[in-house]
This record gives structure tokens, sequence and C-alpha cells, in this order.
């Protein structure tokens, strides 16, 4: 074999010449490497084909990915239907309830693999398969980063279960159950009872929570096939998807159609409009801001706002509505929901397919009748699901998830009670002496980006258990933290800038009153500025650090919930301009 003088970063290089392990000598490097992969029996015909990476996220702690043995056969086969050679791996995978202290701590950190393992391993694309909430962003933040052509597999929702003849489905169930039992509705048996039958598959939560947010994010943003979004996890047509996805990877790796041709600010803004129109979960913004924030974007909340002022929910699917996923599937996926947003999207965003939006829209075809997305004239709920607040309270901005709110809360004055963080929280919410009514606003603190560390989803804080009791089901909360997606009630979100660091949430005392009006996008401290010093004074706020590992990454680099909780030096090293412009 003659030695070869060319660069391993040259344009030119494909498959296995890509990205060369440095020996000082080229033509031993690639030697070496198919050497070593001919080992597993692969043969030359095999390693001239494009090459195309499986970013594999299973693992026994995922159930939401419980599927990805069969899903990864599907893409291979795709892959080598199309004449691609696939070639899997293992990356970070995190499930919601089984991260401590949370998941969102360590989004950033499978970001990091997932892009440093995109360079490292010789590849001409990408398919990315996640689920769980964290991490289809963070697969997309990483690819966003390592910018070689990408596709997102979302792992499919659960199916639904049914406890004594009641549909129920993870999330919002899992939680309309523990607050009936919080407040002595229902006993031990049937606590036990229900525990069986919320989740009934493998699969990602049945409603409309973070992880069927960011599917059909993920398609709304061109990064999945058309229909990718709402198949259930163990169903044929998932399976088909899988299969089309890695087909369509090999296409991408042949017209080098790479991310930042599909990650433009008019994908970003048909996002947006998608996130308002399902009643999305709060995360998905979180997100946009990260994923946009590695390609130069930035998301204008304002603007957002004033989008959402036009954008109605459509979606009749929990918390905002009834129904689950699976009848989301049934009537036509997002498909049916982009027909009806056609008006209010940027048509020319391209896709993965390498058409537009607008010309998959059509393909689609007409339609046909259903009741799971209204049409703009009867929608469940006039306005986008999200509202964004201001106020001194929250200088940077704050949101409200107001389609699944209170509508007798969203205009409310009332007197603080304080929670300082998430153990003083654990300690008195269920306390007979907690001074509490239906008309205070709960006020939790140091839940943040660097205050928890992670800004954990404590922002649904439960209803103090006297209040329970005495059959109070929402009150309004206000906290520096996130909720989940599947979560519902009156509670103000993302306060920035965090407690942690000094934001006037930090100096908050019980019994101040507290004024939400979300007609008007308020949230106000009804405390004077000069009363506000003081406390500041006497006070002074310690930024929590740490002395090594990840912990001390995070701490010292993370930024706040408005740039998407995203390390600093992640993001572009210029940024281009806002979404939308």
């Amino acid at each position: 074999m003659s030695r070869r003088n060319q660069s391993d970063d040259q344009p030119e290089a494909t498959g296995l010449k890509k990205g060369l392990t440095s020996y000082g000598d080229n033509g031993f490097s690639l030697f070496l490497r198919k050497a070593f992969i001919k080992g597993a029996g692969y043969s030359d015909s095999a390693l001239t084909r494009p090459v195309v990476g499986i970013a594999n996220t299973g693992s026994a702690y995922n159930p939401c990915h419980g599927n990805m043995p069969q899903l990864l056969e599907a893409v291979k086969r795709g892959i080598m239907l199309a004449g691609g050679l696939p070639l899997d791996f293992p990356t970070i995978s995190i499930h919601e309830s089984f991260s401590y202290p949370t998941s969102m701590y360590l989004r950033n950190l499978m970001s990091m693999d997932t892009e440093e393992m995109i360079r490292a391993q010789p590849m001409d694309a990408i398919v990315l398969i996640g689920g769980c909430d964290k991490t289809v962003p963070a697969q997309l933040m990483g690819a966003a980063s390592a910018g070689i052509p990408a596709i997102e597999l979302v792992t499919g929702s659960m199916l639904t279960g049914s406890h004594r003849s009641e549909r129920v489905g993870a999330c919002t169930d899992c939680r309309r159950y523990w607050g009936k039992y919080r407040a002595q509705e229902i006993d031990d048996q049937e606590i036990a009872d229900v525990n069986n039958q919320l989740v009934a598959s493998v699969g990602t939560c049945s409603v409309m929570g973070t992880a069927s947010t960011m599917a059909c994010l993920s398609e709304a943003l061109g990064m999945s096939l058309p229909g990718g979004a709402s198949p259930p996890a163990v169903t044929a047509d998932r399976m088909r998807i899988a299969e089309l996805t890695g087909a369509q990877a090999v296409q991408m790796a042949h017209d080098k159609l790479t991310i930042d041709k599909i990650l433009t600010p008019d994908a970003f803004e048909n996002a947006m409009r998608v996130l308002l129109a399902i009643g999305g979960s709060t995360n998905g913004i979180v997100h946009l801001a990260a994923i946009a924030g590695r390609v130069g974007l930035d998301i204008d909340l304002q603007a957002l706002d004033r989008m959402g002022k036009d954008t109605p929910v459509l979606l009749d699917l929990k918390p905002s509505g009834q129904h689950y996923m699976e009848d989301f599937h049934k009537a036509g996926g997002m498909a049916t929901l982009l027909r009806e947003l056609k008006p209010l999207l940027k048509l020319d965003a391209l896709t993965v397919t390498g058409r537009t939006l607008g010309e998959e829209i059509e393909r689609a075809g007409p339609g046909f009748a259903q009741t799971v997305v209204k049409s703009a004239a009867d929608p469940i709920y006039p306005q986008g699901g999200i509202a964004v607040l201001q106020g001194n309270l929250a200088p940077g901005g704050a949101i409200i998830k107001q389609s699944s709110a209170d509508a007798g809360l969203m205009e409310h004055e009332g007197r603080a009670v304080v929670f300082e963080d998430a153990a003083d929280l654990a300690l008195r919410i269920d306390s007979d002496e907690l001074d509490v009514t239906a008309d205070d606003i709960l006020v939790l603190k140091n839940i943040g980006p660097k205050g928890a560390p992670g800004m954990p989803e404590a922002g649904y804080i439960p209803i103090p258990r006297k209040l329970a009791i005495q059959g109070v089901k929402d009150i309004v909360r206000i906290s520096d933290g996130r909720m989940s997606g599947t979560a519902f009630g009156t509670i103000v979100l993302h306060v920035t800038p965090e407690s942690a660091i000094g934001g006037p949430l930090a100096y908050v005392q019980n019994g101040d009153r507290i004024r939400l009006s979300v007609s008007r996008r308020e949230i106000s401290l009804l405390v004077s500025e000069q009363e506000l010093a003081l406390r500041r004074e006497r006070t002074p706020v310690v930024v929590p650090s740490a002395e090594r590992g990840y912990k001390k990454l995070f701490l010292d680099t993370v930024t706040q919930a408005d740039k998407g909780v995203d390390f600093d030096f992640l993001r572009a090293p210029q940024t281009k301009g806002t979404v939308p412009r």
C-alpha cells in the first residue's frame, strides 16, 4: 500500500479515511484502522461504502429507550439497503427519574459526549436515537456543534394503561393520582394498583411532556423525517420510520446535507410556533435556546411571547387537553398539526429529506376527519401555551404555561410563603404548622442552574398537605427552576436571574406581597427598591462553587435559562442574530 501525505482534515476525505488517528503517517493510520475493523469480519467491499454512525443510547436505566435494540436493527437495515455501512456506538443515556440530582445536570455532558464521539470517529453522517427528555436536545446540541449531516430518530411514546376502567398514562396521570393520594382521596392499595398501570410499555411519556415536545420540535426543525414524531415505541410504524431514517442518512451523506443547512433561523421560528401550538413543555424553550446557541442564535423571549398572541393551542393532549400521543398519531401526527399552522410557518425551511417544510406538508396530502388537532377557529386555548413574564422579580424574564393553569389564578396578588431551597421545601411543605392559605403564593429559591445545581423540575411545588386535604387543587407557585412538561398548575418558572447568583428572587421574604398578571405579562415583588437594596446589603449572596470534577465545570460555566443552561464555552463563538427575526 502506498503512503499518503494528505491531511486528515481535507474536505474530500470520506468513510474510513475521515479523521485518521495521528501516527505521523496517514497511510499507516488508514492501514491500521482497516486491519482492526477487519478483525470484526468486515470485507473490503463493505469498508468502501459511506459510513453512517448511529448513536446508541440504550441503557437498563432508561426504560424510555427500551426499544433500542429493535430500532438499531431497523436503522442498520435502512442504511445497508441504501448502500451505506452502519456503525453504532454508545453514548451517555439519561433517564429523567433515574438521574441524580436531575437529568438537566447531565444534559450538557451528554451533548459533549455526542459531539466528541462524532468528531473522533469516522462517519459521513450520524443517526441520533434519543427519547427521554434531555437526550434529544443533548444530541441536537452535540450534532449542531459537530457539523456533519445528522438526523434524529426518537424512540417513541409508551402505550396507555387502564386503571379501574379509566385510561391512564405517564406522567400527567402520575401527578394527578399522587395528588389524590396526598389529599387522602385514595388509599395505599389504590396508589399501588395505579402504579402498575401508568407505564404500560417501554417508550417516553404518553402525554405532551418534554419528550413528546422535543419529538414534535425535532420534526418542526426539519431534523426528523416527516411523520417521525408520533408513532408509539412498540409499533410497526416506529420501526418503519427507523428503517427510513437509516436510508435517509445515507442520502444526506451523499448530498453533504450538513446540519447547519437545516438549523436556520426559519427552522427555529417554526419550532417556536409548534411549541406554542401543541401546548408544549416549558422545557422546550430552554432546549431550543441551547440548540440555537450552538449555531450562533439567541432566542428572543419577548418575540416568542408576541408570536403566542396569534398562535393558539390546537392539540388536545394532556396536560393542556385530554388525549394521549397514540391518539395524536392516529389523527395524522405532525402533518395534521402543520397543515393547520401552515399560514404561520416559514415554508421554505429545509428538512433532512432535502425538501422544504412546505413541500413536505403538500406531500402529506389533504388530511382527514379527526378530533385531536383542532382548527384555528376552534382551538383548545386562544393563545400559545406559554407566556413570558417580566417585572422586578424577573428582570431577565420568567415563563408560565398558561394553557394548563387555573384561569382564576392568572390575575392574582398574594402573600409570599418562602422556601429557601429544595431541602427546606421537603422539610416543611407537609407540616401542619405551615402558615399558608390557598390565597398565598409559594416561592421556592435556589433551584436554578447554579442553585441546585442543574435546574431540577422541583418548580412543580406540591400543594401543601393541609391545603390538599381541604380540597385545594391549585395555588400560585414561583421558582427559578423548571417543571416537567407533564405537570399542570399556575406555576411561574425560570425566574431569571436565579436566586443563587443574586437575582431578586433571593431577597423575597415571608409575608411580602407578589402580583401575578398573565394578561399584562407581569410578575412583580411589591417591595420598594430601597428595601431590596437593604436586604442585599444585609445578606449578600455567595454564588455556589465546587473544588473539582464535573460539578466545578458546571458551576463555573453554566448559563442562565434564557441562554439555554448550556456551558458558555460550548456556544458558537460568534452570535449571528436572534430568532424570531
